[in-house]
């Protein structure tokens, strides 16, 4: 029997709408880069989550792709901790056990892989319980987010109908910048970085005292710079010295009174608040 080439030809694609079209997310959290990819479903009128005898798309006991199409890939660019646990850094296949009032968030090692058909179990780097909070109005497409972001961690959230999973995690920022401050400070470096040294010596409660000296390096270099005053005063209130952060605040003020417009403004209002909160 004889086949013509035509017979085998491929049909033109069409250009039209995804069903679930692609979403990549991408946040850096601290040092660390998290990028998600999956695919966005819409409710278009059906029930997403509850029980097989009601008809839902995604039954409760069941393990779900966390999307449409493709399992959805989440990426981490140092370890992260996530319920206690240690997870490498590297790329994994984000599943969920679903439940009505708790879902089972798991990191799978198989990345790329089609739906939930071939996951396995024996695959998983790592599995952690969330609970299910119900939201109003609907959420008509499947989210996926990263919120309550600080430097050393953030929250996950997966959100569709009427159900919300948050998952925080955690990531090491402390010592790896630490570690790098300190190596640059015993240095010969022509200039260093004391402001930034000594704010996030502030904001994450370590050695006070190196972090005055650094502020009190940084205003030297520029006596004018009332604004730089103003964080010496924070850091000591954080030290409890009360008495130099009020000289010190006073001291602002005064130098903020040469400015003009919003800066003038600003930095007196932010001063007097100092004050007020070490009275």
């Amino acid at each position: 029997m004889c086949f013509t080439a035509s017979l085998f030809a491929q049909a033109p694609k069409l250009n039209i709408p995804a069903p679930s079209p692609t979403a990549t997310l991408k946040q850096r959290v601290g040092l660390t880069d998290v990028e998600i990819t999956y695919s966005r479903p819409g409710m278009k009128g059906r029930k997403i989550f509850g029980t097989a005898d009601a008809k839902a798309l995604e039954p409760y006991g069941e393990t779900w792709r966390a999307g449409a199409n493709e399992a959805t890939r989440v990426v981490f660019s140092t370890p992260v901790k996530i319920g206690g646990q240690e997870i490498p850094a590297g790329t994994y296949g984000l599943f969920a056990l679903l439940g009505k009032d708790e879902w089972t968030v798991i990191f799978n090692k198989i990345a790329q892989q089609w739906g939930a058909y071939s996951y396995n179990t024996k695959d998983d780097v790592l599995r952690v319980k969330a609970k299910v909070t119900a939201t109003t109005p609907a959420i008509e497409t499947f989210t996926i987010d990263i919120n309550d972001i600080r430097d050393d961690s953030a929250t996950l959230t997966l959100a569709w109908e009427n159900t919300r999973v948050a998952v925080p995690f955690q990531v090491d920022v402390v010592a790896p910048v630490q570690a790098e401050i300190e190596a640059l400070m015993a240095s010969n470096a022509a200039k260093k970085p004391y402001v930034e040294a000594a704010m996030f010596y502030l904001d994450h409660h370590l050695d006070l005292k190196k972090a005055a000296t650094w502020m009190e390096a940084a205003i030297a270099a520029q006596p004018d710079a009332f604004y730089l005053v103003y964080r010496l005063a924070k850091i000591q209130a954080a030290a409890g010295d009360k008495a130099a952060a009020l000289a010190t605040a006073k001291k602002s003020i005064e130098g903020a009174s040469k400015a003009s417009g919003a800066l003038k403004d600003e930095y007196t209002r932010l001063n007097e608040i100092l004050i007020a909160s070490l009275k």
